[in-house]
């Protein structure tokens, strides 16, 4: 088994599982009840999300190699507290018998905090899927 990990709002594919939305704001002008059903997310998991200033400060200019390394430094920074890093222990643990997807809205996968999750996961000794767009 192995944790996809996925651009929210995509066509789910076969195996893919439960996915999780790791994003701090649910999508705009998409019913609660229509969330799973237009492929975003079936379960919210905002605490595997970047905090809401650091995402201001993400979304206030383009990216430069600097911008990205300070980024990754600070969300890295932000789930290594207690509690990101239990439910990243548990998400890795769980995708040895479950399958299940985590992703975000960003259209640009390698400057996407998904991107390091994935990184954080395997480093926790989960089993993670090549990522898609």
């Amino acid at each position: 088994m192995a944790i996809r990990i996925v651009r929210l709002g995509t066509p789910r594919v076969a195996g893919e599982g439960l996915r999780l939305g790791t994003v701090r704001r649910p999508p705009r002008g998409v019913k609660k009840t229509d969330f799973a059903r237009r492929d975003f997310y079936d379960v919210w998991l905002p605490e595997l999300a970047p905090s809401a200033q650091v995402v201001s400060w993400a979304l206030a200019d383009p990216w430069t190699p600097a911008r990205w390394r300070r980024y990754d430094r600070i969300y890295r920074r932000e789930m290594a507290t207690p509690a990101a890093r239990h439910l990243i222990e548990l998400l890795a643990t769980m995708s040895r018998t479950t399958d299940f997807s985590v992703g975000c809205y960003c259209a640009d996968p390698t400057h996407c905090h998904r991107s390091i999750l994935a990184e954080l996961l395997e480093g926790a000794g989960a089993e993670v899927a090549e990522m898609r767009g």
